[in-house]
């Protein structure tokens, strides 16, 4: 039986999406998770919603508890993954409000505990990582976008940076030149360990600004890029809603 499992970034704790809500606290052997699990149905699926940043968005990139998160999930029997976020954009064509569906990541994060074989006491393992974001998911997504009307890029590739500053220019263009298509904060590192945790993963951006690559725009700080978010979290909301009935 299909459950999806929600990661929602800003703007999306939001029970109302679901029917039947209960929360649930639960612990894991990495602690706690970064907010109280909500558990209902979205057109008959059942769903299990969890806030990334906390409900307070009280916790920084680096101190999301992303094995907590993950073990959370696996925990209450979640058999996918859909992740949401915000992104800078590093192409010119991903403009402010397009939805990104991400097919590969580059992690350059540098101070997070983001695998779940941090000992090899119990045998050795090196996780696969070629293709970190589940196939039929990304599809489900992408197709979902388009039939809404929503400007949306596919087959695109995250840089994940520590934060929580933002790049310098010499970065931004850096990543560019290694194929980066948008940035953010948090996506390689739930990736990682959602391979791990074996549950198929994918996620969706929202392009908020043009990072500091782009010197013809003006910076834009971190306030008026929740303002983006926020003007569109709606039609973030609309397709979750209508994609988690096509996930088998």
């Amino acid at each position: 039986m299909v459950k999806v499992g929600i990661i929602g970034g800003s703007g999306l704790d939001d029970p109302q999406i679901l029917q039947g809500v209960k929360e649930i606290s639960v612990d894991t052997p990495y602690g706690k998770p970064s907010s109280l699990l909500t558990a209902g149905q979205i057109s008959g699926v059942d769903v299990v919603l969890l806030i990334r940043h906390g409900a307070r968005h009280q916790l920084s990139p680096t101190q999301v508890n992303y094995r907590a998160n993950i073990h959370a999930l696996k925990e209450q029997g979640v058999t996918h993954i859909i992740a949401t976020t915000a992104c800078g954009s590093l192409r010119e064509e991903i403009g402010r409000g397009d939805f990104v569906v991400i097919d590969q990541f580059i992690d350059f994060t540098k101070h997070r505990k983001i695998t779940f074989h941090e000992s090899f006491e119990n045998g050795m393992e090196h996780p696969l990582m070629a293709d970190p974001f589940d196939s039929m998911l990304q599809k489900a997504l992408y197709e979902t976008s388009i039939e809404l009307g929503f400007r949306t890029h596919h087959q695109a590739t995250v840089v994940t940076i520590e934060g929580p500053r933002f790049s310098t220019r010499a970065e931004s263009k850096m990543f560019r030149i290694w194929g980066a298509d948008i940035i953010n904060m948090t996506i390689a590192s739930e990736a990682i360990l959602a391979n791990e945790a074996g549950i198929p993963y994918a996620a969706v951006a929202m392009s908020t600004d043009y990072d500091c690559w782009k010197e013809d725009e003006e910076l834009v700080p971190w306030q008026e890029i929740l303002k983006v978010f926020d003007r569109n979290v709606d039609n973030v909301k609309k397709l979750l809603i209508n994609v988690i009935s096509k996930i088998k």
